[in-house]
């Protein structure tokens, strides 16, 4: 995608108030190299409608992130965002977890860094289907933490009518779709898997999974999607809320 006229971006998304799933923090996954970048993604963020955004840097095996490491690193960044105009509110740095049998190694629940109301992002192999925990869900659940999963489109081995989405939403799990997904960023395939979670009523939130300018300049192209803009009127989502 080429650059993108400044002027043909609207602030379709000013109504979900809040991003809740961006790689923001520089230097500690596959997201922004360093400040600039990120300052160029929040700009944009903040055309596009949105003004609030968490951080939700991957903890995974390829990128083995702690906790007290990664908040000492926000609480840096966010005083040196302050000096930057025009910005949405950088409120808080969370985490997207993948499930994984990493993930069901942690010593404990109490370092998770959450979302408000106890929401915890979390995520699956896009490549490998052998490990769905529904264990690790439950117990979550058990302990009145709020799973999300990000972006269910984009798991090639499911789709809106496999009984383990169906699983998912009995046990109350919510899903967040990637606004990119809608616009085609991930393939037709993608897209139309995204609209139609959306349209079975299954999807909750959306984030903009935001990891450096080739994104951002997406998310600018996408506020002239007519089928986003058509489905962002005839559908309410929590993120607002956060």
């Amino acid at each position: 995608m080429g650059l993108f006229s400044r002027n043909s971006i609207f602030p379709i998304y000013s109504e979900l108030v809040t991003d809740m799933h961006c790689h923001l923090l520089p230097g500690v996954d596959d997201g922004s190299h360093d400040i600039s970048e990120t300052v160029a993604c929040l700009k944009t963020m903040a055309e596009v409608g949105f003004k609030k955004v968490f951080f939700t840097p991957h903890f995974q095996a390829k990128y083995p992130n702690m906790e007290d490491d990664i908040q000492q690193r926000f609480a840096k960044l966010k005083q040196e965002l302050s000096s930057y105009p025009n910005l949405p509110e950088v409120a808080a740095v969370s985490g997207e977890y993948r499930f994984d049998p990493l993930f069901a190694r942690r010593p404990g629940v109490d370092k998770v860094v959450l979302l408000p109301n106890n929401m915890l992002l979390s995520e699956f192999s896009l490549h490998d289907s052998n490990y769905m925990p529904f264990d690790t869900f439950m117990a979550y659940l058990d302990m009145h933490y709020t799973p999300i999963l990000a972006h269910p489109e984009r798991y090639p081995y499911l789709g809106p009518n496999s009984p383990e989405i169906k699983k998912m939403k009995d046990i109350g799990i919510l899903f967040q779709i990637n606004i990119l997904s809608l616009d085609g960023f991930y393939g037709q395939v993608a897209m139309e898997k995204g609209f139609e979670y959306i349209e079975k009523g299954y999807v909750e939130l959306l984030g903009t999974d935001m990891h450096n300018t080739s994104y951002a300049n997406a998310l600018a192209h996408s506020t002239n999607n007519r089928r986003i803009k058509k489905m962002l009127k005839s559908h309410t989502f929590m993120n607002n809320t956060l």
